[in-house]
Formats: C-alpha cells, structure tokens, sequence
C-alpha cells in the first residue's frame, strides 16, 4: 500500500476527462495534475520538442513525489512515451495501447476510425497498436487541427466545433467503418455531437476508462495502490490557471480545487537531484 499520489499530465483541459475516470475509478487516490497550457497544442509540434516536454514533466511530477503516472495525452503517447518512459523508474501507462485494445473489443468489421491530433494520426501508432492486437483491421486515422483549441477556448459545443467535427468524421464515415476511437482525451467533451454525427451504428472507443483500468490492475500489482485518501488533489499549469479553471470547470460540471501556475523550468532548476531519473520498473507492453 502506498498513499502517494498519481501523476497526470497533459497539453491542457484534455486530460481532465482521465482524472474523472480517476474519480469514478479509483476514490483513494490523490492525484497531482499538471496542464501544458502555455504549450498547449501539441499536435503540431515535432516528435522531438515532444520527448522533451515529456521529460521535463515526468521529472516534475517525480520531483513533487508521484509514485505512478498517467500520460493522459495521446500525442505524447505516440510521439514520445516509447522513448522517453524508458529513461525513469516511474511506472506509468499512457493512453495510446489501452485505446487500442478498446477498439479491438469494439469492431465487428475491422473498419475502425481514429480521430486525433495532426501528430498523432502521422505517427501512425494507432494503426501499428491495433493491427498488433487484431492484424486484419483497417484503421483510418483522421488528423483534426481544429478541435484541440477549441475545446481550450471554451466552445467545443459551438457551431464552429459542430462543423469541423462534422467536415472530419463525414470521410471516416464513408468509409464504413463501425468504429471510432476518440484519439484525443480532448475529444470526449464533445461525445453528443460526435454521436449525433456517426449515428448509432458506430461504437465510440473513449480511451479514458480503459487506461484508468490499465493503471488500477499496475497499481495493484506493484502494491502502490493507496488503502485511503490522505489529502486534496493539486492542479498545476504552466499558464493562466484562471483561464484553465473557468473553462475545466464547465466541461467536467465540477469545482476544482486550487489551481496553480508554476513555470516548469525554473521549478526544475531550483531542484537538486532527479529521484524519477533512472530506467522504468513497468514494461514497455504496458505503457
């Protein structure tokens, strides 16, 4: 038993969709949440700019005591986790794998879709992850450079969201596929317009629960699971958190607790040592 708390960390509000799968899920875990705002999207930066945030947050939320992390960003996932969790002994999972294997379980034909970041639909992870599991399936991934800073903005219900998903799906739907795996955990916050456009014959693959599972079944497993609660979540950006929590706080329909800006950087710096620097305990298969 273990009662320190689990890392999240993503480009922005994305990741708040994992932490309340964390809520459902896991009630005694704490957890310490860190937001990419300043960098926020990640979806057109390069693999390299990528693997050196990761690092720069995996040490962070090292440094602050996390015992288990959560990569709640399927850009970093694809673009970075391979590489980067193999450089720290932190167990983590990210939410790439447990999205594919959801949408393995899904489809009855093999068609799936993918919608996700620019990065992520050019790395092509979701494809290789999925034909792993399931080698006859076809996986069209759809890049959508739209609806990250839209969601960011506050407007993910807007006509302009409705139209971009609408001008992203209607190719994938042509295409037949009979399921949709939603490769942002920006995207779910947009779940009924994204139902309303695929129709009720397509089965929608929202990562977030499956990954939470991934990590609940790790954490057991490595004995860190926590016997009770010990004290309040912390929310951490690396931009304006008043911005953050007023947006956040109408998607998830919930309060947050305080939420604090800290330049990255500088945090790092002011640190002595890195006790999340050394080589990963948790498999690769697993992340």
């Amino acid at each position: 038993m273990d009662d320190r708390p689990i890392g999240v960390f993503d480009s922005g509000v994305g990741g708040l969709t994992v932490v309340r799968e964390v809520w459902r899920r896991l009630p005694n875990e704490r957890i310490l949440y860190f937001g990419d705002t300043a960098r926020v999207p990640y979806g057109g930066r390069p693999a390299q700019e990528i693997e050196e945030f990761a690092r720069q947050i995996i040490r962070y939320l090292g440094m602050l005591g996390s015992k288990f992390l959560i990569v709640a960003c399927n850009t970093t996932s694809a673009l970075a986790l391979d590489k980067v969790g193999r450089e720290f002994e932190l167990p983590h999972v990210g939410v790439l794998r447990p999205g594919a294997r959801a949408a393995a379980r899904a489809t009855r034909t093999g068609k799936i879709g993918v919608i996700a970041t620019e990065g992520t639909a050019r790395s092509g992870a979701y494809d290789q992850a999925i034909r792993e599991l399931l080698p006859g399936a076809e996986v069209l991934a759809q890049g959508c450079p739209l609806l990250v800073p839209l969601v960011e903005a506050g407007r993910a219900h807007s006509p302009e969201a409705v139209d971009a998903l609408r001008g992203y799906l209607t190719p994938l739907i042509e295409r037949g596929i009979d399921t949709l795996v939603l490769g942002c955990t920006h995207y779910p916050y947009m779940d009924e317009e994204i139902r309303r456009i695929v129709g009720p014959d397509v089965a929608i693959v929202d990562p977030a629960g499956e990954t939470v599972e991934v990590a609940s079944a790790l954490l057991n497993d490595l004995g860190l699971a926590s016997p009770a609660r010990t004290g309040p979540d912390e929310f951490m950006l690396s931009g304006d958190a008043e911005g953050f929590a007023r947006v956040a706080e109408k998607l998830i329909k919930s309060r947050l607790p305080r939420v604090t800006k800290v330049n990255l950087v500088e945090s790092l710096a002011s640190r002595h040592g890195d006790p999340a620097r050394r080589r990963s305990a948790v498999p690769d298969s697993c992340c």
